[in-house]
């Protein structure tokens, strides 16, 4: 399937609207735009103080001179740590708009690692917040030829925005690819630019948002739909100082968008039914939510509140946004219709994509990102007749039976989790005392929908899913079932920690 424009999102928006929605080519032609078009508008608002687009430019222009004044080229990559805060949006348009290449470095990194990612990745300079400082220090006594540049230094001369062209390296960000292990990915501005764009196809409101920040700037899923976007847009980005303080941020702040992960929709939801309140404020409308599973359940539920909940798809190397769901209300289990500039092919199963929105390659490994002309998502998924994509597992979690039969645990626990009260599960091999290998399921119930079950609820959600069960294809059936009273241990990303095969 081959998408070459963004029509077929037309209709989701009005017409003027639709037509602001301009392609700058690069991140830097962007930035550019929107320090000129929104400058009097806030941009940030962090730790008490509000940044217009033309403070955010004007300190972005004082670190970039400071940078180019260190020595540091056009094209030559330059190391960025810092935790979410005014300082990361700050470095990270200094180091772009100075035509360099920001390598991206996830805040929780100790000083050794901080050292092995500027060799690993060639970085000439760090630039770092300066609460973090005393991560630099192994990497300033082995790279004495590094330049070493605090987020709020101020060069003394003005330098230009460098005119990027698309194929230009923007940044590299970690990924866990599809092997598991952690790597670099390059996306040139292209590909950044047309994630950023992406961000706005779909719903009907998309500029001059009030968005808050909870998820991480070192995250492609923070860094290109929640802060490019919200810059793009003119909005104004509220970045939560700490994440315990995400509901209080909520009620001072009161944003219209959120961008989150299923987990935090859950906590959310829970809370607003537990206090009988919507925990997310009066002016919410549209709630963006991927990197992992989205279940029907909370696109119906947020509906009730009058908030349009909009499943996504996306890696990080495809610049963050592959599909978006504009229809969430009619088809809440798809991730929705393919953004434009890409091609989408299913071959043995498996979604393959290419396009410009896709990375270069990984860095410095010798895992090729490429395979005759595709990149392989390990991704299992379908279209149905209009074209709205569905993921529907992954190939490295598919479970080989004794008998030949291939599972995809995803798809027998989509079924599990259309229950209402399943808020997760889990399908995976295990082994009795015989040695005979068998299909088990762990779930995690919603506490706010037991009280609807009864008075032995817990046996209603057992015989509820041996119900489910029995309408399994053979193959497909579970023998065991266990409610768990505590949730599954999950990633940094809030994905669930699989169980290690048999």
């Amino acid at each position: 399937m081959r998408i070459e424009n963004a029509d077929r999102f037309r209709r989701y928006t009005d017409a003027e609207t639709f037509d602001k929605i301009v392609d700058y080519g690069t991140i830097t032609a962007m930035w550019k735009h929107c320090a000129e078009e929104y400058s009097e508008l806030t941009a940030i608002e962090f730790d008490g103080e509000k940044y217009s687009y033309k403070t955010l430019d004007d300190d972005a222009a004082a670190l970039r001179s400071a940078i180019r004044g260190a020595g540091v080229q056009p094209l030559e990559r330059v190391a960025l740590i810092a935790a979410n805060s005014y300082d990361f949006v700050r470095a990270y348009l200094a180091v772009v708009t100075a035509g360099c290449t920001a390598v991206v470095l996830p805040a929780h990194l100790d000083e050794t690692a901080v050292f092995g990612c500027m060799m690993k990745f060639g970085a000439k300079a760090l630039v770092y917040q300066p609460a973090l400082e005393q991560k630099t220090a192994f990497a300033k006594q082995r790279i004495p030829q590094a330049a070493f540049i605090p987020a709020d230094a101020k060069g003394e001369s003005a330098v230009p925005v460098y005119e990027a062209a698309e194929a230009d390296p923007c940044m590299i960000m970690f990924t866990g690819g599809t092997t598991g292990k952690s790597k670099g990915a390059l996306l040139n501005h292209g590909a950044v630019m047309q994630g950023t764009v992406n961000g706005c196809y779909g719903y009907e409101q998309v500029f001059f948002h009030r968005m808050l920040l909870v998820l991480p700037l070192s995250h492609v899923f923070g860094l290109i739909r929640n802060l490019l976007a919200a810059l793009y847009t003119g909005s104004t980005l509220f970045i939560c100082k700490n994440n315990q303080d995400m509901f209080r941020d909520i009620a001072a702040f009161r944003p219209t968008m959120l961008v989150v992960v299923p987990a935090l929709a859950e906590m959310a939801l829970m809370l607003s039914k537990k206090f009988g309140r919507n925990m997310l404020g009066p002016d919410m409308k549209y709630i963006i939510c991927g990197a992992a599973a989205v279940a029907p359940y909370l696109v119906g539920e947020y509906g009730k509140m009058g908030i349009a909940l909009f499943p996504g798809y996306g890696l990080t190397e495809s610049a963050n946004l592959v599909s978006g769901n504009p229809e969430c209300a009619e088809r809440p289990d798809s991730v929705g219709l393919p953004y434009p500039n890409q091609e989408l092919r299913i071959e043995n199963g498996e979604l393959l994509l290419r396009g410009r929105n896709m990375l270069d390659c990984y860095v410095g490994e010798d895992e090729q990102a490429w395979q005759d002309g595709w990149f392989h998502t390990g991704d299992l998924a379908r279209f149905d007749d209009d074209g709205f994509l569905y993921i529907t597992g992954r190939i490295k979690e598919v479970i080989v039976l004794d008998n030949g039969e291939n599972i995809s645990p995803a798809e027998l626990e989509a079924r599990f989790n259309a229950l209402d009260f399943i808020q997760d599960s889990q399908v995976f091999e295990d082994v009795d005392e015989g040695g005979r290998h068998f299909l088990a399921l762990e779930v995690v119930p919603r506490m706010t929908e037991l009280a609807s079950l009864g008075e032995n609820p817990m046996k209603a959600i057992e015989d509820a899913l041996w119900e489910v069960n029995s309408k399994q294809l053979p193959a497909e059936r579970v023998s065991r079932i266990v409610i768990r009273d505590k949730d599954f241990e999950r990633s940094p990303s809030m994905k669930i920690l699989r169980y290690k095969k048999c």
